[in-house]
């Protein structure tokens, strides 16, 4: 064990934390809010000991207070396109609980389906649907399993976007193995089952946290148009700008949900 997670793991024991927060692509900077008390870098976290290798994901674990709450920071994700298993993608979730807490709030960058979904929106998650399984059409239908989203913290994520006057819109996620982006005819597809935006993390995520007992939810900053909605290419550097340009106000709505937490 380095000194690092040493102190952090110590200052975590004194404190156990409210919130778990994981950052995604370009979101990184919204740790910047942070009375940053320990910070360690996956490298020297065990269990993770690999650093991300996407541009968007700084690649370390944070805790400190926010709005006056403990909180511990994922800033950046492990993706299985990177070719990590699927136990090592969920491991920040079971670091988490592992760590005390109790209550996930997942964040990605997604490409918005549904017509009203632009660049730059947010969009708090109510349900998912998981398309990184092979057999993913023999499993049950999403109405048939228990929806692992919190209407309370749902409920909270609202009145903290009424406070601080953020539009927040809410809707259905897909998430996608990657790494290549969806076809304009997947798209299609997704929206006729119900998807409303697209992305690579957070599905699967969610459920590992679900399944371990934590209270959960997920927001989706949305950085472009789903592949076929746009006359321009995807590129991830029109992913990365959009993030970097939204952090004031997911900021600012984090920071809200937070206070009412």
């Amino acid at each position: 064990m380095t000194p690092a997670y040493a102190d952090l793991l110590a200052r975590v024991r004194a404190r156990p934390p409210l919130l778990t927060m994981v950052l995604g692509s370009g979101l990184s900077a919204l740790a910047e809010r942070l009375d940053l008390w320990a910070s360690v870098s996956y490298l020297e976290t065990p269990g993770l000991e690999e650093a991300t290798g996407v541009a968007g994901h700084q690649g370390r674990l944070l805790f400190g207070a926010w709005a006056g709450k403990t909180v511990l920071i994922f800033s950046g994700r492990l993706h299985f396109y990177e070719g990590h298993p699927w136990r090592k993608v969920l491991q920040q979730i079971h670091l988490a609980h592992e760590l005390g807490a109790r209550t996930m709030l997942l964040t990605n960058a997604a490409g918005g389906i549904r017509d009203d979904l632009g660049p730059g929106s947010l969009m708090a998650l109510k349900d998912h649907r998981d398309w990184t399984r092979p057999d993913w059409w023999r499993r049950p239908l999403p109405a048939e399993q228990a929806n692992p989203y919190s209407p309370r913290l749902l409920a909270l994520l609202r009145q903290a976007a009424r406070d601080c006057e953020v539009a927040l819109a809410e809707g259905v996620y897909a998430q996608v193995t990657g790494p290549s982006y969806e076809t304009p005819a997947e798209i299609r597809a997704f929206r006729a089952w119900g998807a409303e935006a697209v992305g690579m993390s957070t599905a699967r995520e969610i459920m590992a946290a679900h399944e371990l007992g934590m209270e959960c939810a997920a927001l989706s900053c949305i950085t472009n148009r789903a592949a076929g909605l746009s006359p321009t290419p995807l590129d991830h550097h029109e992913v990365l700008a959009t993030a970097a340009q939204q952090r004031l106000r997911m900021g600012a709505l984090l920071e809200g949900f937070l206070i009412l937490l």
